[in-house]
């Protein structure tokens, strides 16, 4: 079969084995619940909402029993039915656990997202436009926001001492980058074996969309969406809670 006649299905892969640590002590962070439901099970819906996403990979913690009780979460909970739901076993580091999520794919999978599970309210519109911009040819895509504030960089310091500035970038020039961040699936994986044969565990990029720039692929940008924040500290999950309650209310969300 050409890969003109070739059939273009879409996965997500959403890593959910980190522990959360500036929430605070209890559960690992993608299962802290917002509005009485765990914030993966959130995060899964979103991307399950897009009749764009025919498969979702959620990978789990490394350790022999969270991947039972990860499938047993999402068993308890309405998913839409057309979407297929995989649990698979992470790995040591976040980028581990990606690659996890990649091997996990079928053979007919030809673009893929990645999702942070601690950005549980993303908008189906903004999955929408990055699977659009992925299927109309970009390598590589990633939603994103201009910044409000000034940016400095700074010559980083000992905790709680002054730090100088050593630069101010230009803030018209700069993104807040969000997820999911799409990718043509031969790329990505391209990076994170290329990566990891050079440093090792390819943790050199903070992002997927990083390493695709570490092999001189373009990444390209398109507007993000303010309820796509990422919920990392205390006050984050109180305006989480505040934005499900105003959908609630108003969209029978």
């Amino acid at each position: 079969m050409s890969d003109e006649s070739r059939p273009h299905r879409t996965a997500a892969v959403i890593p959910a084995a980190g522990r959360g640590v500036r929430l605070g002590p209890g559960a690992p962070k993608a299962l802290r619940t917002l509005g009485g439901t765990p914030m993966l099970i959130h995060a899964v819906r979103a991307m399950a909402r897009s009749r764009a996403v025919s498969l979702v990979v959620v990978v789990a913690p490394p350790d022999g029993t969270a991947t039972t009780e990860v499938r047993r979460l999402l068993d308890e909970h309405a998913l839409p039915e057309r979407t297929e739901i995989l649990v698979v076993p992470g790995g040591e580091t976040r980028q581990e656990s990606v690659r996890a999520g990649l091997d996990a794919l079928p053979a007919d999978i030809t673009a893929v997202l990645i999702h942070d599970a601690a950005r549980p309210l993303v908008p189906v519109d903004t999955v929408d436009s990055v699977v659009e911009a992925v299927r109309d040819g970009a390598p590589a895509v990633v939603p994103a926001l201009p910044l409000a504030d000034t940016v400095k960089e700074v010559e980083p310091g000992r905790p709680g001492e002054p730090e100088p500035v050593v630069a101010t970038p230009v803030r018209a020039r700069l993104r807040a980058v969000q997820t999911p961040q799409g990718f043509d699936l031969a790329t990505l994986r391209l990076a994170h074996e290329k990566l990891a044969r050079l440093s090792g565990d390819g943790e050199g990029a903070t992002d997927d969309a990083g390493m695709v720039e570490q092999l001189g692929v373009t990444v390209v940008v398109i507007p993000g969406h303010e309820e796509a924040f990422k919920v990392t500290r205390p006050l984050d999950l109180v305006l989480a809670e505040a934005v499900l309650a105003r959908r609630r209310a108003t969209d029978a969300y």
